[in-house]
């Protein structure tokens, strides 16, 4: 399927009071938590010297944490890059740069004495610097912005071709230190993928939803096959890292389709459609309750406190938002309008159908 094909969702999973997609927006949910779930985990352990529980979820679910992200990102992309370039720039990159210049400095103005010893100089240049080397947790959205610009550069080049080069890319483990090109290299063939064959995502994901128990067979035999990978240690290897990244990605799919009309699917879902927001500000509640617990030794666990570290920090964020939205703070989470190139509600000049899915971003 090229790019410029229309995408489409069945009906039966669309939530019709606001054109979404739940299981995608749940999907997401799960592989933000995840993903606080593998920085509170490593950092409880690195600063207790001791490993929890926890830790075998992470390494469960290294293969396809982010591979899941990224092909998630791309399944509406096709609604989306008929775009013309300034309003394809203005939604699709400088939506991400807006909130990674902000956080960048949020999140160095916090590290100003730890870091820096509070000198404003190195700030100055560990700030200009993050703006060709990716500062901290903030990559992925600055490789968000990179994937969307390189992939619509491309909707002239053969899919296949382009598939077939990303997928070499990630093959080959490239380790130069320039995190663009590092991360570029390893993770561009699952968001490529996740908007070549979004179509594809969103059938199969319908058919789990209404065959609950082959799709429950699937992810007990996947869960079997990764858990094996990682245990024996070639999951990282050329070639089945990539597959399990698939596998992964598409397990969490199914998954997500399956319990997205459940309570914790509905969960999922909510924190899903905000996981920028969670993205941007765990860091803080998860450094201030690891500090906490291990401080005043409240929990002995080591993975039960990594547990307490990761709520928190899924869920801070959360509540952050509800509480500055519509107060001056909501630009902490909402790009104003002076940092936008197009007004909100400007037409599309897309070739996107007007039933067009709104996407979990």
């Amino acid at each position: 399927m090229r790019g410029k094909d229309p995408m489409t969702a069945p009906s039966s999973l669309v939530n019709s009071a606001d054109n979404r997609v739940p299981w995608v927006d749940t999907a997401k949910g799960i592989c933000i938590l995840l993903v606080v779930m593998m920085h509170s985990t490593l950092g409880v352990e690195a600063v207790s010297g001791q490993q929890g529980w926890l830790g075998d979820v992470v390494a469960f679910a290294r293969p396809f944490r982010m591979p899941d992200f990224f092909l998630v990102s791309a399944l509406f992309l096709s609604a989306r890059i008929d775009a013309d370039w300034r309003l394809y720039l203005d939604r699709k990159v400088l939506h991400f740069v807006y909130f990674y210049l902000l956080w960048v400095a949020i999140q160095m103005g916090f590290k100003f004495f730890s870091l820096y010893d509070g000198d404003l100089a190195a700030l100055v240049t560990a700030y200009a610097e993050a703006l060709i080397q990716p500062f901290g947790i903030l990559w992925f959205i600055y490789l968000l912005a990179i994937f969307f610009v390189i992939t619509k550069l491309l909707r002239g080049v053969s899919p296949i071709l382009v598939w077939l080069a990303a997928a070499a890319l990630e093959m080959t483990h490239i380790q130069t230190g320039w995190m663009v090109i590092d991360e570029f290299a390893a993770r561009f063939v699952y968001f490529y993928t996740g908007h070549i064959i979004a179509r594809h995502v969103f059938a199969f994901a319908g058919g789990a939803a209404e065959k609950p128990l082959l799709g429950a067979l699937g992810l007990a035999v996947w869960a079997f096959a990764n858990g094996f990978a990682v245990k024996t240690g070639i999951s990282t290897l050329p070639g089945i890292g990539l597959a399990l990244g698939f596998a992964g990605a598409i397990a969490i799919t199914v998954f997500a389709s399956m319990i997205a009309k459940t309570l914790p699917g509905r969960a999922f879902a909510y924190a899903g459609a905000r996981s920028i927001a969670i993205y941007l500000a765990f860091f803080l509640p998860m450094a201030a309750m690891r500090s906490l617990l291990l401080k005043f030794n409240v929990v002995s666990d080591v993975g039960t406190i990594s547990a307490i570290v990761t709520l928190t920090a899924w869920l801070s964020p959360l509540v952050a938002l509800a509480l500055v939205k519509n107060t001056p703070l909501k630009f902490l989470f909402a790009r104003p309008a002076w940092a936008r190139i197009v007004p909100p509600g400007s037409p599309r000049k897309s070739a996107t159908p007007a039933a067009a899915l709104t996407p979990a971003e």
